[in-house]
């Protein structure tokens, strides 16, 4: 009669039970030495290959392990088994109720130095430190049969006597024996610890190198970089930044991460006090130190997110300016959960290169912009110079021309000829000298500041007309063909009169100079919302190298041939000045042994500038006139009857009635 099986178990449950008695009578039989009784040989061919593994595999005694004798092992083990030592991929087998482990030698590694202890062993065993992660992973597939997969799974693994920081990408697949049932787990496995890390450390390196390119001192260089630090404690539990001071004696705490006991400075010379992290070596040789064994010197050294503390430290030089010159040191705290290598080392050391060209950037910054006030300053002093010097020449000169005006005015008989001729010459060349002194007065109020332009509404193209007509007799008694294009716009143009007057005259003047056949040509038109002037010559043109340090001040071109060599090289400075004070702008094309054109464009609007009423008639005296008459041109000069407006070359300002 059969009798019916004890509720609660199944048929694989006594065979299971049956088997391990087995196992355990033969132990007992191999113990006394009973060899007679020794298990019979069995047939390990699905067991072939695999290198170390598979050679331990075949040598092994099952029958004292989870497994027990091969003789009793299911079709679907020794079909999972006969995949594992072959294949090159990392594989591990979980199998029984025990998770016992065989795994193949890709995977071996990952083990550590439990192998191979824990070849054949239980896996809460081997892997108690994270049971608590994989167990419950493990119990799901048993009991659902459905597979897993895990991304960059974080698994603090104790393989080599501490708990180290892991990630795998691994699979759980189900191994199904007879009627379905779940009978182990074969798992593909791949570490991906090193890169994991290598893509954390890239991240803050990338923005330690971004943020600290902003700073402007060296405090703010080293708090930036304590700042981007503290966002990576897997990498850098703590840190500590020290700055050398300026005369070299010592180093003083700049930035600090997860320290606040830390020094605030250190005496570099010997004897200066107890110095734990090697900073006055590192300072004096300028090569990085490695320190073990701080849990015994300073325990309890905080360990970023991980609860053991920091027994490992990277003391780095920070380095600035030419030849590499230290100027400070950073102690970086070594992970717990790691242990330093070449890997961490070199981004210990990238950490330090980023933070001294942080230090490099900021102290240049300060450098230039030290020397930039220095010139600010000699600018501001240069620029009162000339104002105050202008205005002593004018007195003087003004008390000079108007005895030779006078003189000039008499009638021919009442002067003699050789006198006339002298003080024709004297005149001349102290009209010459005045405008000279005026433009750089007017320079030097517009870089002062001292200039505003007060805008009214012009029209553009009549006036510009009027200005460039003083210049019609000059260029026709040269031989030169003057054009003027000036069509009247649509709108009116808000300038000042005044200072584009200063414009138009230097703009001609230059034409002039320079141009010695051919033809100038001043045009006017709308493009847009903006009025453009436009002067053209057919002149000796200006080579490439030129034209971009054109509009500098005191700048002239080299070897350039013109009419006259007098000039102070500011004349087209003080245009390009005057046009931005109408927040207008200038351009110039130019081809040497062509000609030249300047183009000159304003806003048909000043935004939030106020308009005054418009003036009188450019055609009407200008005010600034003088009220005497003026003498006979002389050769090379042009004339100016009574009320007329200057056109002599680089004219800036009328001088004042004597």
């Amino acid at each position: 009669m059969t009798l019916p099986a004890p509720t609660g178990h199944t048929p694989e449950d006594d065979r299971a039970e049956l088997l391990a008695e087995i196992a355990r009578l033969r132990g007992i039989v191999s113990r006394h030495g009973l060899d007679g009784a020794a298990e019979p040989e069995t047939d390990t061919g699905f067991m072939a290959g695999g290198g170390e593994m598979g050679a331990l595999m075949r040598s092994m005694d099952w029958s004292r392990t989870a497994f027990g004798p091969v003789a009793g092992w299911s079709q679907a083990l020794r079909s999972a088994v006969s995949i594992c030592p072959t294949t090159r991929f990392p594989v591990v087998l979980y199998y029984g109720p025990d998770r016992a482990l065989i795994y193949n030698d890709a995977w071996r590694p990952v083990v550590g130095d439990k192998h191979p202890w824990s070849f054949g062993r239980a896996g809460t065993e081997v892997w108690a430190e994270i049971w608590d992660i994989i167990g419950p992973m493990f119990d799901t597939v048993f009991e659902t049969g459905e597979a897993t997969w895990s991304d960059d799974q974080l698994l603090p693994l104790n393989r080599f006597g501490y708990v180290e920081e892991c990630y795998f990408y691994y699979s759980y697949s189900p191994i199904r024996g007879e009627r379905g049932r779940v009978e182990g787990i074969f798992t593909a496995v791949a570490e991906t610890t090193q890169r994991v890390l290598a893509d954390r450390r890239t991240r803050l390196l990338r923005d330690l190198a971004a943020r600290s390119i902003e700073a402007k001192s060296t405090a703010e260089a080293y708090a930036v970089a304590a700042d981007v630090l503290a966002g990576d404690p897997h990498d850098v539990p703590f840190a500590l930044l020290y700055a050398l001071d300026p005369d070299g004696a010592g180093l003083t705490l700049a930035g600090r991460v997860g320290m606040p006991g830390a020094a605030v400075r250190v005496v570099l010379r010997d004897g200066g006090g107890e110095d734990p992290w090697s900073l006055r070596q590192v300072a004096a040789t300028g090569n990085p130190v490695t320190l073990e064994g701080l849990d015994g010197t300073m325990p309890d050294l905080p360990g970023g997110p991980w609860p053991e503390p920091v027994t490992q430290a990277r003391v780095v030089p920070v380095t600035a300016g030419k030849g590499g010159r230290t100027s400070g040191v950073a102690v970086l705290g070594i992970s717990p959960r790691l242990r330093i290598d070449e890997r961490y080392q070199g981004f210990c050391e990238q950490v330090a290169a980023n933070v001294s060209a942080a230090v490099t950037n900021a102290l240049t910054y300060q450098e230039e912009r030290a020397r930039a006030e220095r010139l600010a300053e000699l600018d501001r002093a240069k620029t009162a110079f000339f104002s105050n010097v202008s205005h002593e020449f004018r007195t003087p000169l003004t008390l000079m021309l108007s005895p030779l005006e006078e003189i000039l005015a008499k009638p021919d008989g009442q002067v003699l000829p050789d006198n006339r001729a002298l003080a024709t010459v004297a005149h001349r060349n102290g009209l010459r000298l005045l405008r000279l002194v005026n433009a750089l007065l007017d320079f030097s109020r517009v870089e002062a500041g001292r200039v505003g332009a007060t805008f009214q509404p012009t029209d553009f193209a009549q006036l510009t007309a009027d200005l460039a007509g003083n210049f019609r007799s000059l260029c026709e008694q040269a031989g030169l063909r003057f054009v003027v294009d000036c069509p009247p716009l649509d709108a009116p143009v808000p300038l000042d009169p005044d200072m584009w007057e200063k414009v138009v005259l230097n703009l001609l003047s230059n034409a002039f100079k320079f141009t010695f056949e051919g033809a100038i040509t001043v045009a006017v038109r709308r493009e847009g919302d903006r009025a453009v002037l436009t002067v053209s010559d057919t002149g000796t043109g200006i080579p490439a190298e030129e034209l971009p340090r054109l509009f500098e001040r005191f700048h002239r071109v080299g070897g350039a041939r013109g009419r006259t060599f007098e000039g102070s090289g500011i004349g087209l400075a003080l245009v390009q000045e005057l046009v931005k004070l109408h927040n207008g702008s200038i351009r110039v094309e130019s081809e040497p042994g062509s000609g030249s054109s300047f183009h000159v464009a304003l806003p048909l609007r000043q935004a939030g500038a106020t308009l005054a009423p418009p003036r009188g008639s450019r055609r009407s005296p200008p005010r600034f006139a003088p009220r005497r008459s003026w003498p006979r041109r002389a050769a090379g000069c042009p004339g100016r009857p009574r009320g007329s407006r200057s056109t002599g070359p680089h004219r800036a300002t009328r001088f004042p009635p004597s």
